[in-house]
């Protein structure tokens, strides 16, 4: 049976301590995770500049450290994705051409984030890749990536943004799924093989008419998935209703609308996906309307069968036990509460009750976290809970709105199953 070993390390391939951030004084903040499953090497990589001199500067750090990290893989990594947390949204020009001058056309999926970094940095970059002799790549559209390997294809589709000079929430959450929709299709994909979506809205909790945007979002949602069946064909339990990709629907800087997401088809028999919820808090499609008119379309996680192991997709999770927000105006203990949701949530216990037997992630198995924190002053706080909780884990911490005015923080994440059995 093949395993997958996840190890976090620093540029220099070394096993890092809990504290022990950069090799240098002055030098980026540098953590990676490589996961090895059978031949296919991953690799997540966290880079956040230590916020010193121009912006060029802190871009070139950046691209040096992730340059570096590439290079000392045994296995040469190809970049996928990287999302790309800006302190000011005008920047995002000048980075594009950098990344452009950098990578060439060889260079990843790029989704800009209006999130400043909580160390004041200009920027934070977290990037994906992927090695193997079997692995192939194509780009059959700008801000689209496929990876295909052992019959497996997977889709990136990032850049997402509404087109829309005018008009309300509604509308340009609308016109970005669609846009996402016709970027799949150029790679002939279509949007019920999405698995995970990633929705950045500014002024996440500002008024829109008598809602808030974020409830404005979630009716687009609701409307736009209302007859997609997602999964289709690769579920455990086809006879289920309700089947919604992982999602995080979180804030950032101004007023825009952002969207990427990640698809998988395959045509074979023996790859499956299965949706998770969390025992300890209710689905989220199942929501009191308190919380929103149409309430949001996601699952708590997604998870990813295939050849003995498993990818675990954790959507966005926050201080929220069955549906209501507890520890109020408490950063620790919403920090804590939300990495026990992540921990229930990927435990072994859980993953079986959802037909993934034998298996079971700790928080160690966690590959890359974000952690977005509401407030500044709340950094130090999360910071020090998550790096006592997750240790040696690549994280990224950046300042954005969470999509309720009483939550202070919110985390998502990737894991890697070391052992899975399909029932």
């Amino acid at each position: 049976m093949n395993q997958a070993d996840a190890t976090s390390q620093d540029a220099t391939g070394d096993t890092m301590s809990s504290n022990d951030y950069s090799n240098a004084p002055g030098a980026p903040i540098i953590r990676h995770a490589v996961v090895q499953h059978g031949e296919i090497t991953r690799l997540m990589l966290m880079v956040t500049p230590r916020g010193q001199g121009s912006l060029a500067d802190q871009v070139a750090e950046a691209l040096h450290a992730i340059q570096g990290t590439l290079d000392a893989q045994s296995v040469p990594q190809q970049p996928t994705v990287q999302t790309v947390f800006l302190k000011h949204a005008g920047d995002q020009a000048a980075c594009e051409r950098l990344f452009v001058k950098h990578y060439r056309k060889a260079g990843p999926v790029s989704v800009f984030v209006h999130q400043p970094p909580c160390n004041g940095a200009a920027l934070a970059i977290e990037l994906c890749a992927i090695g193997g002799p079997s692995v192939r790549l194509g780009r059959p559209a700008p801000d689209t990536l496929t990876v295909s390997h052992h019959g497996i294809s997977m889709t990136y589709c990032g850049g997402v943004a509404s087109g829309c000079a005018t008009g309300n929430v509604y509308e340009k959450s609308l016109d970005s799924f669609n846009q996402m929709k016709v970027k799949l299709s150029k790679a002939g994909v279509t949007f019920d093989r999405v698995l995970r979506t990633w929705l950045y809205l500014g002024d996440i909790t500002g008024a829109e008419g008598e809602l808030e945007r974020y409830m404005e979002l979630n009716r687009a949602r609701t409307d736009f998935f209302e007859h997609i069946r997602f999964g289709k064909g690769h579920l455990l339990d086809e006879t289920r209703e309700g089947i919604y990709p992982a999602s995080t629907g979180i804030g950032m800087d101004g007023t825009g609308i952002v969207m990427n997401c990640t698809a998988m088809d395959t045509q074979r028999n023996d790859v499956f996906l299965q949706p998770i919820e969390n025992p300890q808090q209710t689905p989220v499609y199942h929501y009191e309307t308190c919380y929103s008119p149409k309430s949001p379309k996601f699952s708590r996680a997604m998870a990813l069968v295939a050849d003995g192991a498993a990818t675990v997709w954790i959507s966005g999770t926050a201080s929220i036990v069955n549906s209501k927000t507890v520890h109020l105006d408490d950063p620790r203990r919403q920090s804590e509460q939300t990495i026990d949701n992540i921990e229930c949530l990927i435990s072994a216990d859980n993953l079986a009750q959802h037909g993934i037997a034998g298996t079971g992630a700790k928080l160690s198995d966690v590959a890359g976290l974000r952690v977005y924190v509401k407030r500044p002053q709340d950094y130090p706080i999360c910071r020090a809970v998550c790096e006592k909780r997750f240790g040696k884990v690549p994280i990224i911490y950046t300042v954005a709105g969470v999509c309720r005015s009483d939550l202070l923080v919110e985390m998502e994440g990737i894991a890697y199953v070391k052992r899975a059995f399909v029932d």
